[in-house]
């Protein structure tokens, strides 16, 4: 393919308990007119963190420099890994943020830690059922295919997402980088408020926004969303069909 410049890569990382499926579908349909491909990761639940920035750090290697990012937790892994590696990122795409630094009081780590200790609780199915309950359906259906194939590394892989701390608002203001961030107006879970403040607190940056519905009737709206704000930021990543 005539060695590392000549293909232009997005390495993208799923949310909590999600997979890298959904970041395939989410993604692949805004990035393949743009003429770039995607490395859709999919992090080792037993080291959710680590083993996150090692397969950026490996994409990197084979494929030189990355567009980074994800959802949600995914998207903050990302930024962090683009902080420590901004000779190596081209862009970031941050899907769904859900906390700055500290993740006290964020409505993303209080769910995951209380499913944390559903499960450790009631098992997998009884946590699934009750999930069920309480979730659009799109979604409890993500979400059931997802923690069915993390357990039983699951509980570990809440718990540890819910604990991350290392972007940190001091973090966010060193990336240069363009950022495009996607952001549902109406998603309890990741407020909205959460994407303005990276956007305030990140040199280059453009928020658009989406609706949680929209994500549940094609995924692919979600990384539409995000790339666009990107290529608004640097026309290099906009859609070339």
């Amino acid at each position: 393919m005539g060695g590392p410049s000549a293909v232009r890569v997005a390495a993208l990382l799923p949310g909590t308990g999600s997979r890298a499926d959904f970041v395939r579908r989410a993604f692949e349909p805004a990035l393949k007119p743009a003429e770039v491909s995607l490395c859709a990761i999919e992090p080792d639940p037993r080291d959710l963190i680590g083993s996150s920035l090692h397969a950026l750090d490996q994409a990197a290697e084979r494929h030189g420099p990355l567009i980074v990012g994800g959802i949600s937790l995914g998207a903050a892994v990302g930024a962090l890994w683009a902080s420590r590696n901004p000779h190596l990122t081209t862009g970031v795409v941050a899907a769904l943020p859900a906390w700055t630094g500290n993740s006290h009081g964020a409505p993303a780590a209080l769910s995951a830690t209380i499913t944390a200790e559903e499960l450790s609780r009631v098992g997998l199915d009884g946590t699934i059922t009750a999930m069920k309950a309480s979730t659009p359906g799109w979604l409890a259906d993500e979400l059931e295919q997802s923690w069915r194939q993390l357990w039983p590394h699951l509980p570990g892989a809440l718990l540890a997402a819910a604990s991350f701390d290392k972007l940190t608002a001091e973090v966010l203001r060193t990336i240069g980088t363009p950022v495009g961030i996607a952001a549902a107006i109406d998603d309890p879970i990741h407020p909205i408020a959460v994407a303005h403040s990276w956007a305030h607190r990140l040199p280059n940056s453009l928020v658009e926004t989406l609706t949680l519905a929209q994500i549940g009737d094609n995924p692919a709206v979600l990384g539409d969303t995000a790339i666009r704000a990107l290529s608004r930021l640097d026309p290099r990543w906009a859609n070339n069909s």
